[in-house]
């Protein structure tokens, strides 16, 4: 199974555009993080969590050839706002696109995209299958996927494990029905927004913790902000088991 992170940062702070700091100017490729997604490829499927804003770009700096679903974590913009842009796969490869996700984020979907899911067809329209996630694991191919409930802030989303790998992005606040979920993966993926407290997300040091309860081989941080600082600097600090993410890093398990 190959994994990608398409994107490891976040919305969350002053943007780029006008921000001068050390993080937002850096010529390091591994401090410019663009909106949090990841791609999976198994041996019979290829498939993406979240398409945030920078979906379309990401796609053509990873060269991606085939895309078979998405899933989707929330419903929030830096998650969904990418989804009008398989219009180019479903052309490519002549097929629908299957999108997994709770009836609270399908709804969100149909008020953000009405006209994907127009009565009136149109050619060139965005073409996908919905499916609902429950509270069991499903699959997608061979693969099984399995959805871990979490809350951000009030707010409740999804991370999801796939084999060994648990991708948990948004987090403040997690079950211990889910941490049993988790527990036995051997690489996590979590978020840390920051080094202060957060409302709706995880700290880093919250997220050390998370990481140390989990106690996988491997721990991958994301749903990263400037905030958290550079990338090699932070990572001086961190345990040895537990690595800033970076976008187009690439994991083989």
């Amino acid at each position: 199974m190959k994994i990608t992170f398409l994107g490891t940062g976040t919305s969350q702070g002053i943007p780029v555009i006008t921000c001068t700091c050390q993080v937002c100017t850096s010529a390091d490729p591994k401090n410019n993080r663009l909106r949090t997604s990841v791609m999976i490829e198994t041996d019979d499927k290829s498939f993406v969590i979240d398409s945030g804003p920078d979906f379309r770009y990401q796609m053509l700096r990873e060269g991606v050839k085939n895309l078979d679903a998405i899933l989707f974590t929330h419903e929030h913009k830096d998650h969904i706002a990418g989804l009008d842009d398989i219009r180019p796969f479903n052309y490519m490869l002549n097929k629908d696109i299957d999108v997994y996700a709770t009836r609270r984020v399908q709804d969100a979907l149909k008020r953000e995209f009405a006209y994907i899911f127009s009565d009136v067809p149109y050619f060139g329209l965005p073409r996908i299958v919905l499916h609902t996630i429950q509270d069991k694991p499903f699959f997608i191919g061979e693969t099984q996927v399995t959805p871990i409930d979490v809350m951000h802030y009030k707010l409740p989303i999804l991370g999801f494990r796939v084999k060994d790998f648990t991708y948990i992005t948004d987090a403040k606040t997690i079950t211990q029905t889910s941490i049993e979920q988790i527990k036995g993966t051997k690489i996590l993926v979590v978020n840390a927004l920051q080094r202060e407290d957060h409302i709706s997300h995880f700290s880093l040091e919250e997220a050390l913790e998370f990481a140390a309860l989990i106690k996988a081989d491997i721990t991958y941080l994301t749903h990263v902000s400037h905030n958290l600082g550079l990338h090699d600097e932070v990572e001086k600090h961190l345990p040895d088991n537990i690595k800033l993410a970076y976008d187009g890093l690439v994991l083989k398990i």
